[in-house]
């Protein structure tokens, strides 16, 4: 009895192993699994869901953050009407009323996104939030529960083996990310003509070209290229020529083509080309470049330089060249209060001689999607020639100030109040005045504005302000009105008017436009734009004119894409008619592999 006491003993020992065994087994599948849950709850923590839209230009919308915030090339968001205020996230996201577009991101850079219209049914306009469809974060959150090591382990299924005696399961490279040398865009040629009426009639044949890029990681590296550019060349002339660049021209030199650096794994910055500094966009469009440096999680020091090449700038001159450094504070979350603040220092040349130096800050307070507050502040010491420095005050001191404060209390009424300084006079094209790119510049002093969006797609918006300038005997009203109507009646067609009345330092006077477009699907899109404008200036040539112009686009279902549009202007000083017809070819890379993929 005593033996076979002994021999028990060693079987319970055996059996208490394998159940210890098998309870511990179980433990770490439990563990793995809560571990799992958890991670799927975080995994998207870092993506932010909405984003604003800072800028738009000819079919591109840029977003105001880029990878910095979880954005990649290809994801889908949609556009809502304008948020500038109250709005909770969950609100905006349930209101598919709201959708007035949807957008695909083309090119992401550290601090900014371009996308391209994908469908519309209103009106795109700056400030506008476009949030992320809910396919995207999911996607995100499925890539992020596998890991950031770039591989995935197999799926193991169990046998009726004991799981202890299973080999671990080897890990297998992940395939490349489709982002890595993808090569989406255009790339097209025009021909058309310019003929000048009036007393010095002439006409000018004219080539031109078309890109739009956005090659990211090029080489598998963390460059990339995107942007829009078109631009036209006289080939002929048979007169004096029109003496001015035409209105299509002038907006044309607003696109931005950028080369840019961004490596979450390295804390250096870069970018070159036609660009905004991406921490201090209110030194509008350089032509050159930044190179930059994280000091932490927070914080970003680099320098600048180009030149100033867009029409629409405060002090636009084609000959001004500025150069600088800078250093730019962030932090927060866009669940609650975040913050952005950047300083900087540098100085402005005319040519190669210097015109002067200056300070500038550039300041954003957010609180959820309730309150937005953004001030840009420029001082500078102007050069003064010698022959007039004795009779010229000391204009040392603040030369710019901008501020907004934007609030929504509900989901269709946003209001912004304003206050605008310029202690110089803008240097703006004031041929730009009709297009809307340069109202924030027509006048100086407080302002209110509000946007309202009523019942089938129509939204009334309006920016009233007293304008009074240093050295102003009295102050003056401007006024701006405008409507949009996302879809006229059931045609389908998205109209837009608007009237203008202006007081300023510079000059007084008056315009108006009004634009229809349509389009169908992602195959084809017309535009009819007219207007009128009335200047009076002692600074500039009095000008009077009435424009006329559209384009239509038709995109097959082949790579080739044809292209025409007019313009028509008549007034005091420019009297001419353009006209253009183009064909191009867009490309895809990924598209291109994955056809040969599914033909094999």
């Amino acid at each position: 009895m005593f033996k076979n006491k002994l021999m028990v003993v060693p079987a319970i020992w055996r059996v208490g192993r394998v159940c210890a065994c098998r309870i511990g087994l179980g433990l770490m599948v439990l563990l793995a699994i809560s571990a799992g849950r958890l991670q799927a709850q975080n995994s998207d923590s870092g993506l932010r869901r909405e984003f604003r839209v800072k800028y738009l230009a000819a079919g591109a919308v840029y977003l105001d953050h880029g990878t910095n915030a979880g954005l990649e090339e290809g994801m889908i968001l949609e556009v809502r009407r304008k948020q500038t205020g109250t709005e909770s996230k969950k609100e905006a996201s349930a209101a598919p009323a709201g959708v007035i577009a949807e957008i695909r991101v083309l090119s992401v850079a550290l601090a900014s996104a371009v996308c391209e219209v994908v469908s519309s049914t209103g009106e795109i306009t700056v400030g506008a939030l476009a949030f992320l469809k809910e396919a995207e974060i999911e996607k995100v959150t499925e890539r992020n529960d596998l890991g950031t090591t770039r591989k995935y382990p197999q799926v193991v299924a169990f046998t009726e083996g004991d799981p202890l005696d299973e080999e671990v399961r080897a890990f297998v490279p992940r395939p490349p990310l489709p982002e890595i040398n993808r090569a989406r865009g255009l790339i097209g040629f025009e021909y058309g003509g310019l003929r000048l009426g009036g007393p010095f009639a002439s006409s000018t044949s004219q080539l031109g070209l078309v890109l739009r890029a956005d090659v990211s990681r090029i080489g598998a590296s963390y460059w990339g290229l995107s942007g829009y550019w078109r631009g036209r060349f006289d080939t002929q002339s048979g007169g004096g020529g029109l003496g001015a660049q035409s209105l299509d021209e002038l907006i044309n030199r607003t696109y931005h083509m950028q080369l840019t650096y961004s490596n979450p794994h390295s804390p250096w910055v870069a970018g070159f080309g036609r660009l905004y500094l991406p921490w201090a966009s209110g030194l509008n469009t350089l032509d050159g470049g930044y190179f930059g440096r994280r000091l932490g999680p927070n914080a970003t020091a680099g320098i600048f330089a180009g030149s100033t090449p867009d029409p629409t700038s405060w002090n636009y001159d084609p000959n001004r060249r500025i150069g600088g450094t800078f250093i730019n504070f962030e932090g927060g979350s866009f669940e609650s209060f975040r913050y952005t603040s950047t300083f900087g220092l540098g100085v402005s040349t005319r040519g190669w001689q210097a015109d002067r130096q200056f300070v500038f800050a550039e300041n954003g307070l957010f609180y959820k999607n309730l309150i937005s507050i953004y001030h840009y502040l420029q001082a500078d010491r102007p050069r003064i020639p010698n022959s007039t420095a004795v009779n010229m005050p000391n204009l040392t001191g603040v030369s710019r100030s901008f501020l907004t404060f934007r609030v929504q209390p509900v989901r269709r009424f946003s209001i912004d109040f304003n206050h605008n300084y310029f202690r110089d006079l803008p240097t703006f094209d004031p041929a730009l005045i009709s297009t809307g790119l340069v109202d924030q510049l027509l006048f100086q002093g407080f302002s209110v504005g509000g946007r309202v969006e009523l019942p089938k797609t129509i939204s009334i918006y309006n920016s009233l302000g007293r304008s009074s300038a240093t050295g102003d005997a009295r102050s003056s009203l401007n006024q701006m009105y405008g409507v949009t109507m996302g879809r006229i009646w059931k045609t389908g067609i998205r109209g837009d008017v608007r009237y203008s009345e202006f007081n300023s330092s510079f000059g007084r006077g008056n315009y108006s436009a009004l634009s229809l477009s349509r389009s169908f699907r992602d195959t084809l899109r017309w535009e009819f734009v007219t207007g009128k404008q009335n200047l009076v200036s002692s600074f500039t040539r009095n000008s009077s004119y009435r424009s006329l112009g559209g384009n239509i686009t038709w995109f097959p279902k082949t790579p080739v894409y044809f292209e025409a549009g007019f313009t028509r202007q008549q007034g005091t000083i420019q009297d001419y008619n353009q006209w253009y017809i183009g064909l191009g070819y867009r490309f895809d890379s990924f598209t291109q592999r994955r056809a040969v993929r599914e033909a094999k």
